[in-house]
C-alpha cells in the first residue's frame, strides 16, 4: 500500500472498529442498567410482543387475585352477620318456649314479647346495616314489575335501567308511586309503608341540567318506618330537565328473588363467561325468615313463633353453608390465580429478563474493544507523521 498523506486507511478502519465496538458497549449497558434482554424491539421483536402480552396477563392474574381475597372478605362479613342473627334467633326461641308455658300470666307475656318484638327488629336493622363498600350482602334484593296505564306515569323506557329495592318485601298490593323533581334532581317513591327519597349526583348532570353520564341513585326512607333502601340505575337517555308527576296509578310492585347476587372477576379476562364467579346471598332480615308480625303474647302465638323459628333457624344456616361453599370456592380459585401468576412471570422472565453475569461478562469485552480501539485509533491518527522525515 503507498504512504499519502490525504486518506489514513489504517485510521478510518480503527474508527470504524470502533464505533462498532461502542455500540455494542452502549446497547450492553442499556440492558444491564434496565435488568432487561430486550430494551427495544431491534433486540428481539417477536420476544417483546410476547412479552408484553405475558406482562399484561400477569398484571390482569395479579388484580384477579385481588378481586377474589376481597370477594372472600366480602362473604366472610355477609357470615359474621348470619352468626349474629343464628344468635339473635336462639335467644328468640327461648324467649318463645318460655312464653308458650302455661304459668306465665298474659302481662308477664307482654314483657317478653316486648323482648321478643325487639330482636325481631335487630334482626331486620342487621341485615340492612351489613353492607361492603356501601352494597347490602344479606337483605335481599328485589325489582319492580311496571304496570303503568296512565300517560303521566314513570316507566323504564325513560331512562332507567332498573329500579332494585333491599329489605323491602315482594307483594302484588303495594302500589309503589315513583316521581321526580327537577329542583334538585329529586326522586321520591312512595307507599303505605312509608317513602324514599334520594337525588341524582351533580356530576352526573351538565350546567342546562342534561344528563351527561348514567348514574346509580339510592333512595333511603324518610323517617324509620320504610325498610331497607331502593336503587335506581339510570342511563343518557333520561331526561333530567323534564318533571314527572307522582300517580296512583303507576303500578310499580317489588317482585322476584330475596337474594343478592355478586360476581367477581377471577381472570384475565380472556373469557367473559369463565372468568367470573357469581355468588347468591340469601337476605336474612325478619320479612325473609317469615318472621315479621309474630308475636308471643298468647300461647298459642308463642308456640306458633316457636315453629317459625326453628324453621328460620334451619333457613339462615342453609344460606350461611351456601356462602361458606362460596368462599372455599373463592380461596380454592385464588390459589389457582397464585399459581397461574407464578407460571405467567417465569415464562415472561425468560424470555425478557437479563442474564446479569452473561451480559455483565459481554459488557467486559465491549469495554476492552472499546479501549484497545481508541488506543489503535491514537496509533493509526500518529502514521503519518513518520512521511514527514522523508521530507528532511
Amino acid at each position: 500500500m503507498s504512504m499519502n498523506v490525504i486518506s489514513n486507511y489504517a485510521a478510518n478502519v480503527a474508527h470504524r472498529n470502533l464505533m462498532t465496538s461502542d455500540a455494542a458497549a452502549t446497547s450492553s449497558l442499556a440492558k444491564l442498567s434496565s435488568g432487561s434482554r430486550v430494551v427495544s424491539a431491534k433486540d428481539d421483536a417477536a420476544a417483546m410482543a410476547i412479552g408484553a402480552r405475558l406482562n399484561s396477563t400477569v398484571n390482569a392474574l395479579k388484580q384477579a387475585s385481588v378481586n377474589a381475597g376481597q370477594g372472600v372478605s366480602m362473604l366472610q362479613i355477609a357470615d359474621g352477620a348470619m352468626a349474629r342473627v343464628n344468635d339473635v334467633l336462639v335467644r328468640m326461641k327461648t324467649l318463645s318456649v318460655q312464653a308458650g308455658s302455661g304459668q306465665l300470666s298474659a302481662t308477664e307475656r307482654g314483657m317478653l314479647d316486648t323482648e321478643y318484638q325487639s330482636l325481631t327488629a335487630e334482626v331486620t336493622r342487621i341485615a340492612a346495616a351489613t353492607d361492603f363498600n356501601g352494597q347490602q350482602l344479606v337483605n335481599g334484593s328485589l325489582t319492580t314489575v311496571l304496570n303503568a296505564s296512565t300517560s303521566n306515569a314513570f316507566t323504564v323506557a325513560n331512562g332507567v335501567g332498573s329500579i332494585t329495592g333491599h329489605g323491602l318485601t315482594a307483594s302484588t298490593s303495594d302500589n309503589y308511586t315513583l316521581s321526580y323533581s327537577t329542583t334538585g334532581h329529586t326522586f321520591t317513591l312512595t307507599a303505605a309503608a312509608g317513602s324514599y327519597t334520594g337525588a341524582i349526583a351533580s356530576s352526573a348532570v351538565n350546567s342546562s341540567g342534561a344528563m351527561i353520564t348514567g348514574a346509580g341513585v339510592k333512595l333511603t326512607a324518610v323517617g324509620t318506618t320504610a325498610p331497607g333502601d331502593v336503587v335506581l340505575s339510570l342511563n343518557t337517555a333520561f331526561d333530567s330537565t323534564t318533571s314527572v308527576a307522582a300517580s296512583t296509578n303507576n303500578g310499580l310492585h317489588f317482585t322476584g328473588s330475596s337474594s343478592t347476587s355478586f360476581s367477581y372477576k377471577v381472570g384475565a379476562g380472556t373469557d367473559a363467561t369463565k372468568d367470573v364467579i357469581t355468588v347468591s346471598v340469601d337476605g336474612i332480615n325478619a320479612a325473609n325468615l317469615a318472621l315479621a308480625g309474630t308475636d308471643i303474647t298468647t300461647t298459642a302465638t308463642a308456640d306458633a313463633a316457636s315453629d317459625l323459628i326453628s324453621t328460620a333457624i334451619d333457613t339462615l344456616n342453609t344460606a350461611r353453608s351456601k356462602v361458606g361453599a362460596y368462599q372455599n370456592r373463592l380461596e380454592f380459585a385464588s390459589a389457582n390465580l397464585s399459581s397461574a401468576i407464578e407460571n405467567s412471570e417465569a415464562a415472561r422472565s425468560n424470555l425478557l429478563d437479563l442474564d446479569i453475569a452473561s451480559e455483565m461478562t459481554n459488557f467486559t469485552s465491549k469495554q476492552i474493544l472499546t479501549q484497545a480501539g481508541v488506543s489503535m485509533l491514537a496509533q493509526a491518527n500518529q502514521m503519518p507523521q513518520n512521511l514527514l522525515k522523508l521530507f528532511q
